[in-house]
């Protein structure tokens, strides 16, 4: 299956939107302010270059993975591939694009977070090397209203 990897802009927001809400896991890491048309527009102009899509001979976005930094340690977002297009190696390939981005950019470690009952992505990042800390207790707290907090 043939595709090709490229940087994303707010111009490919509703296929994004559209392939994280195709799946329950990706949806469910979704909130209504961050991943607004504005939210996702900020963070891709915050992050130009490490932000990216797989898109099929059709010009079908089938692959996305939003990732940035904070000049210090870098986190991938909403990694997410179509149903139809998985086990293709798709996901992998766009994992090593945003990695090597950061790296250009000087970034030498990256985080992502990972629901704890989605089993397939939780072995797909141990496959491609991310490990399982667990020293280290996640927190959060919303500034916003709109922004559910969690479980």
């Amino acid at each position: 299956m043939a595709y090709q990897i490229r940087k994303l802009t707010i111009e490919d927001y509703d296929a994004m939107l559209e392939l994280w809400n195709s799946t329950e896991q990706s949806r469910r890491a979704l909130n209504p302010v961050d991943d607004s048309r504005e939210g996702i527009e900020r963070y891709c102009m915050r992050n130009p270059d490490t932000c990216f899509g797989a898109v099929s001979e059709d010009n079908r976005l089938i692959g996305v993975i939003l990732t940035g930094h904070d000049g210090r340690r870098g986190i991938i977002h909403h990694m997410c591939v179509s149903s139809e297009y998985r086990r293709q190696g798709i996901a992998s390939a766009l994992v090593q694009t945003a990695e090597a981005a950061l790296r250009k950019q000087g970034i030498q470690k990256i985080f992502c977070l990972v629901f704890i009952d989605n089993d397939n992505a939780n072995a797909f990042w141990e496959k491609m090397g991310y490990s399982l800390r667990s020293n280290l207790n996640y927190r959060n707290k919303s500034l916003n209203a709109d922004i559910p907090t969690g479980e």
